[in-house]
């Protein structure tokens, strides 16, 4: 991968901190991606508005894990893959490659299927057909981090969120959201198996491990290895505004599809599907609001791959210390997402599968972000304080024990 950032900051000039932002909205994409869609469409359009608490949780969780993966990589110079790499051995270190690199295809394969899904919605293209050009649009994009730097690719993909979050967030001005019901929604509670199935499903669409490992890498990449206290605390801060404006966004994108859902596609037939779904918002609320929520799912999928491509390639070259050509990876990775579409197989089940699989992944790359960010050793006088560590550990045990409860039903389902 190619790991061009932008001039490093100086100690003896103050960018604005407009200009500091950037990190974080790219990492965002990894919260409004396809998978997102198929959970959040499915959560509402089948439990109204039950399960609007695991999002508002979820997007909390996340501002706080994105955060301590960009403070990582600001303090240490170093991505979480790469902290990692130096400190496994041989044997644990492929191994925990081979858990990340499965989940980055997972990712991929989410991002890749609803691109494809997004075209045979607005132009009827096969579904094959739509996953090749996503993969080549991809490549594209890339191709402008590669050449222009990091600030360039940046923003394109803020491009891309403006364009995501008008996508989804058209409908919600027209649908009857009933309000009281939604704030309802806010109180914790599940309804069966097949809740906390999607609670999982939403949680690992929303607090997804790839996005983890990325963020470090794209502060380290767009701020370089910075020694001055001051300075570091600076970009810390700057952090801190870049996490908490992208996930106000992204955590507002994926509350606007399950009221949606949940308003407009509740009792309605066919909505457990990305297409059955696209059909009732359009008899609902119009085909104007239907295209834009296509084109809204298209950009959703170009970009978030082209991020996953990014990750994937971060994951490699700090847990392996191999690195093979971005573009070389992307056609690689493309592969499982293609088969999947040609076999024929559901695209909707294909996508929420993907995302509760994701949630399996968080600890993995959760439990080592909490531990090195709580290391003096590693942090030095930029270590989280106390209260922070507490709150990050409570989060470790909420997702955990949620995994162990999917586990659990999956193997012994109740009626």
């Amino acid at each position: 991968m190619t790991t061009t950032s932008d001039t490093p900051v100086r100690t003896t000039r103050r960018p604005r901190l407009l200009f500091l932002l950037g990190p974080a909205f790219v990492a965002a994409i990894a919260y409004v991606d396809p998978g997102n869609v198929a959970a959040n469409l499915t959560a509402g359009a089948e439990y109204g508005y039950l399960l609007v608490w695991v999002l508002v949780a979820a997007n909390g969780m996340a501002v706080l894990v994105q955060y301590l993966s960009a403070k990582l990589g600001l303090v240490t110079g170093k991505s979480l893959p790469e902290l990692l790499g130096e400190r496994l051995s041989t044997g644990k270190r492929r191994a925990y490659w081979v858990q990340a690199e499965l989940v980055a295809a997972a990712t991929d394969l989410a991002e890749v299927i609803g691109g494809a899904v997004a075209l045979h919605l607005l132009f009827g293209l096969p579904l094959l057909a739509g996953g090749v050009i996503v993969g080549i649009a991809s490549m594209v994009l890339l191709a402008v981090q590669s050449r222009h730097g990091q600030r360039s690719f940046e923003i394109v993909i803020l491009s891309l969120l403006g364009v995501i979050a008008v996508g989804f967030l058209a409908g919600l001005f027209v649908s009857p959201v009933d309000w009281g019901d939604a704030s309802g929604g806010l109180v914790p509670r599940f309804d069966g198996p097949q809740t906390v199935l999607l609670a999982a499903s939403m949680l690992g669409a929303t607090v997804m491990p790839h996005a983890i490992y990325l963020h470090s890498a794209l502060s380290r990449d767009r701020h370089g290895a910075q020694t001055e206290t001051s300075v570091v605390k600076r970009l810390i801060v700057a952090t801190r505004w870049d996490v908490a404006a992208a996930l106000v966004i992204a955590g507002a994108v994926n509350i606007a599809m399950l009221l949606l859902a949940a308003a407009s596609l509740s009792g309605v037939q066919g909505t457990d599907s990305i297409e059955g779904a696209h059909a009732a918002i359009t008899a609902a609320l119009g085909p104007v609001i239907g295209g834009i929520f296509a084109v809204g799912l298209l950009a959703s999928g170009l970009a978030s791959t082209s991020v996953g491509s990014y990750a994937g390639a971060a994951i490699m070259g700090g847990l392996l210390k191999v690195r093979i050509p971005l573009m070389t990876r992307r056609v690689i990775t493309l592969i499982p997402a293609l088969v999947i579409l040609s076999l024929g197989i559901d695209p909707t089940l294909a996508l929420v599968l993907s995302q509760v699989f994701l949630s399996l992944g968080i600890p993995f790359a959760l439990i080592p972000l909490v531990r090195l960010t709580g290391s003096r050793t590693v942090m030095g006088v930029h270590v989280d304080a106390l209260v922070t560590r507490v709150i990050a550990w409570a989060v470790v045990v909420l997702i955990v024990a949620l995994n162990l409860a999917l586990i659990y039903l999956t193997v012994f389902p109740t009626s």
